[in-house]
């Protein structure tokens, strides 16, 4: 439930247009709901403006389908992270309409409106093999209302590659960018944007990367201001604090 759909219960009874049973019946499971194995958190909405995602990494099927049948009850969207094709079957025979991003591995299911649109996201990637996480990421930021383009493959190994993109880099409110090997494109965009960059360091990389522990402390030093970091293959953390700032954009032009 979010804080517009609260509202629209507080005043329905105030006007006399709710009895209070069918409000409390709307509420009872504020702020968390008891499953036994989770603790499905519905007030996450009303604090965050997004309901709580799924982390589908280590969880049963039968328990992430579970989760999804109590969030669904109260919110137009429902985001699952790190899903396997498997759980994504499993929760498609529940709700058909879910959409399954096989590179970014998020299962999304929708219900009603479309979250209102919020800011410009720009995902940007090094190479290709950082993709997954950077789906993760784009996907996450869409499904929280965002307007999300992609550039991807411009790393500093072709840098032209990357100037021929500044029209994207300029349109967007905010950058995430995702890069292994030594993490060096967060630094060449955070050089060249005046808008905040999430930078994502990836496990991409040979022996010396580390599993991203190079790119992460080579993201941690940039000398370009207006950067963050984000954990090794976040691109849901990345994209949670972009919709945070997108957040903050449209609540200061109200």
């Amino acid at each position: 439930m979010t804080k517009d759909e609260l509202r629209h219960v507080l005043e329905a009874v105030k006007n006399n247009n709710l009895d209070v049973d069918s409000a409390l019946g709307k509420l009872k499971n504020l702020p968390y709901e008891d499953l036994g194995f989770a603790k499905v958190d519905h007030h996450r909405a009303i604090r965050k403006g997004f309901p709580e995602v799924i982390l589908c990494q280590g969880k049963t099927i039968e328990q992430i389908v579970e989760i999804f049948k109590r969030l669904c009850v109260n919110n137009r969207a429902i985001l699952g992270t790190r899903a396997g094709l498997d759980v994504y079957e499993a929760v498609k025979n529940v709700f058909p309409g879910a959409e399954y991003s096989h590179l970014g591995r998020t299962i999304v299911v929708r219900q009603g409106d479309a979250t209102p649109a919020k800011g410009n996201v720009l995902v940007m990637s090094a190479g290709t093999a950082d993709l997954p996480v950077a789906e993760e990421a784009a996907v996450t930021a869409e499904v929280m209302g965002n307007n999300v383009q992609r550039c991807y493959d411009v790393g500093v190994a072709g840098i032209h590659r990357l100037f021929d993109k500044m029209d994207l880099i300029r349109w967007a409110q905010v950058l995430i960018v995702v890069a292994g090997m030594e993490g060096a494109l967060a630094s060449v965009v955070g050089g060249l944007a005046e808008q905040p960059v999430i930078a994502v360091p990836t496990s991409i990389g040979y022996g010396a990367s580390f599993n991203g522990l190079a790119a992460l402390l080579c993201m941690l030093n940039s000398c370009a201001s207006g950067v963050s970091v984000v954990n090794i293959d976040n691109g849901f953390g990345a994209a949670a604090m972009a919709n945070s700032i997108t957040q903050m954009i449209v609540e200061a032009k109200q």
